[in-house]
């Protein structure tokens, strides 16, 4: 069966709405949580420490919890930041960059997060050697390049999907949400707090666009794979990500347990995620097609 992960609070929620979030995660069907901040180091709201202790709650609840790397680091405190969630000793850790890679101890077990861009077997092949236990594929990935990568890469790594979500796309050194006030990056009154979804950007016809969160740039539809659980299975794959959203993901986690343990059909599953999802629905990168397009299964 298709185990189902929780990806990482990828916007900026208050501390206090971030426990009660994960208190609610433990006692949850989600086999693996992935914990901590991957875009941004401003958001003070969580530090380490928090997380380890969230971590500890969900290890209780019997989860598998994992820390997760800053995506893009610019500074000496992150980097600092960065080793340490690496040399933490308990958990494991997704590798969002090279750099967290690299800090690892050698031999020691990690995931290789979406944004390594790993798009072959020998690329695979080479992280496995220095500890990848379980990898995620690049958002854009489809299932025909997944078949080649399969073919080509070592056999004995998990393969993790980002299955539901608004899909990180994008990240920068400028603060997006800040410049939207008028205010520098080092002065952003911790903007983001006011978009617990991400500022949604639509086009001068008022479409839907993209979704700034800060430094990373989102996009405005919601990849939904409800309808592809069978083909992601025969595929290879092994895990499904969840990405939170601000209300609505107990909910949204629950439908696809059902759906993965076969209690709840493709379409039934899909009209009960329709009114939980904060944009439109998509799956074109799957099948090869640009991302924000819908392809019928």
């Amino acid at each position: 069966m298709l185990k189902l992960a929780l990806g990482p609070v990828l916007t900026y929620w208050p501390r206090a709405a971030t426990f009660d979030f994960y208190q609610e995660v433990a006692e949850g069907p989600a086999d693996i949580v992935y914990l901590g901040e991957t875009v941004c180091s401003r958001r003070h709201e969580m530090k380490l420490s928090d997380w380890l202790d969230v971590a500890d709650l969900l290890a209780d609840a019997g989860k598998q919890a994992v820390l997760s790397t800053q995506a893009l680091i610019e500074s000496n405190s992150e980097l600092g930041t960065l080793r340490k969630i690496a040399a933490n000793g308990r958990y494991l850790v997704e590798a969002n960059d090279f750099g967290a890679v690299h800090s690892m101890a050698p031999g020691t077990p990690f995931v290789a997060g979406p944004h390594l861009n790993l798009y072959n077997g020998p690329s695979l092949a080479v992280l496995a050697e220095l500890g990848a236990s379980r990898w995620v594929l690049p958002l854009e990935m489809g299932r025909e390049q997944l078949a080649h990568v399969m073919r080509d890469g070592p056999v004995q790594m998990e393969t993790e999907i980002f299955a539901h979500g608004r899909m990180p796309l994008a990240f920068s050194a400028r603060c997006f949400t800040a410049r939207n006030r008028n205010l520098p990056k080092d002065d952003c009154q911790f903007s983001c707090l006011d978009h617990p979804d991400g500022l949604l950007l639509r086009t001068r016809e008022q479409k839907p666009f993209l979704v700034l969160n800060g430094t990373q740039t989102q996009s405005a539809s919601v990849n939904c794979l409800i309808g592809e659980l069978e083909d992601l299975a025969r595929c290879g794959v092994d895990v499904l990500r969840i990405s939170p959203q601000a209300s609505g993901t107990a909910q949204v986690l629950a439908i696809y347990d059902q759906a993965r343990r076969g209690l709840l059909d493709a379409s039934d599953a899909r009209a009960q995620l329709a009114p939980l999802l904060p944009g439109e629905a998509c799956n074109g990168y799957w099948y090869g097609q640009s991302g924000m397009q819908q392809v019928a299964a």
